[in-house]
């Protein structure tokens, strides 16, 4: 039995890589490293010249003069303009309103008339007490007839009875007859008053049906239409109106704040305070303390304070937001010359940057800024003063950057 003949074995030999071409592979791969390292170089190289040429974005603000530096606070606070005289006018008798001569906006006068209401049931009343009152007086008028025919009997009866013609008990009914009419016209006439007193009651209810502004003001809020029913208290769920209308009188605005019990004592009944209504945040209105209410609540641990505005104006308005800063005593203006008129000028806290305990702006000269060192005043709010080394008009930066340098050229933030 002959053996079948092996297949040959693969020949490897091919597969051998040669020690010159792989030392020229591993040439190859340094090269490309080195110039993938070369290019990051070069590429952080200019990203570092680039960042060092860039110019910083900065605001800049002009130094004010300090002549009308405003005065510092010694305490803030904030409340509402109220009025100490509003009123939600309303009909003292419960009506169907049948006009309303009023709406918002509009001015009125004391005693102006500003609604009515349908008065034809107490018209009626009215009429009625009035009828009572004439059949009560022409009752009086009747016994007054009967009282007079009454004594002239008693005064015949008296002579009858003297010359023995009539009994005594004849001179006794005449008398009492007399007597009773007497009492009958005091009461009727006591009826006469009863019946003067409802025509009172009923004209009063007459007169109710009219509404009147209690005192002069401007009309807020126009609570009930034409139709609707009024009453003094609330009836009939929410189909029954309480009010007419809202009156204020813009005479009487101030302002209301709450301010915490720690620092109240620093509070004075007529303190100067500078308000500022947050719909007009330029304009400080001069005010004063007019009182300091003596209870605190115990909730809030607060003391409310009214503060009187020294002049009205239109456009100061009720339950506007209010900010306000309580003054301290008015000092006289130093003299020329002195260490408290050396202030050169005012700029925003928010330029002066510090270092080593020295305090230092950054001037603008065209597009270069210029690092100098200032001397420091008061503090005025979010304003300083400088007493050297800036004066009024120059230009500064406004907000500092951390990295902003001496002699930097700069890019002016429109």
């Amino acid at each position: 039995m002959s053996t079948p003949p092996r297949k040959p074995l693969a020949d490897l030999s091919s597969l051998k890589i040669d020690d010159h071409a792989r030392k020229s592979g591993n040439w190859g791969k340094r090269l490309g490293w080195l110039a993938i390292i070369l290019v990051m170089l070069m590429a952080g190289a200019g990203a570092v010249y680039r960042f060092k040429d860039s110019k910083a974005v900065v605001e800049v603000t002009t130094a004010r003069s300090a002549a009308n530096a405003p005065e510092a606070a010694l305490l803030n606070a904030s409340g509402y303009v109220t009025p100490r005289r509003r009123s939600s006018v309303a009909a003292k008798i419960t009506g169907r309103v049948i006009e309303v001569d009023t709406d918002e906006g509009m001015s009125i006068k004391e005693g102006q008339i500003i609604a009515r209401l349908d008065c034809s049931e107490f018209d009626a009343a009215l009429a009625s007490a009035k009828a009572d009152r004439l059949a009560t007086q022409s009752a009086v008028n009747d016994l007054q007839v009967n009282l007079a025919n009454a004594e002239r009997e008693l005064e015949r009866t008296k002579k009858l009875t003297a010359a023995g013609v009539s009994t005594p008990q004849a001179l006794d009914a005449a008398q009492t007859l007399t007597e009773s009419y007497r009492a009958r016209i005091a009461l009727t006439k006591d009826q006469v008053a009863a019946a003067d007193r409802r025509i009172d009651v009923a004209q009063e209810n007459v007169n109710n049906c009219t509404i009147r502004a209690p005192f002069s003001g401007q009309v807020v809020s126009k609570d009930a239409q034409v139709g609707e029913m009024v009453s003094p208290i609330s009836a009939g769920g929410g189909f029954t109106r309480t009010g007419i209308a809202t009156i204020v009188d813009m005479q009487s605005l101030e302002i209301e704040v709450d301010v915490n019990e720690s620092y109240i004592a620093r509070v004075k009944p007529r303190q100067r305070v500078s308000a500022t209504l947050d719909a007009y945040p330029n304009w400080q209105i001069p005010s004063h303390v007019r009182t300091v209410i003596p209870t605190a609540d115990r909730q809030k641990a607060t003391v409310k304070v009214r503060i009187t505005f020294d002049k009205l104006d239109p456009r100061i308005l009720p339950d506007m937001g209010v900010k306000v800063a309580f003054l301290g005593e008015e000092q006289p203006r130093a003299a020329a010359g002195s260490a408290a008129a050396a202030a050169k000028a005012l700029i925003p806290s928010s330029a002066v940057r510090q270092q080593d305990g020295r305090a230092a702006v950054f001037l603008v000269h065209d597009t270069v800024v210029e690092r100098r060192a200032v001397t420091l005043g008061s503090q005025h709010g979010d304003d300083v003063e400088v007493l050297a080394g800036v004066a009024e008009g120059d230009t500064i930066v406004a907000k500092v950057p951390e990295n902003l340098r001496d002699g930097q050229t700069v890019e002016v933030k429109k």
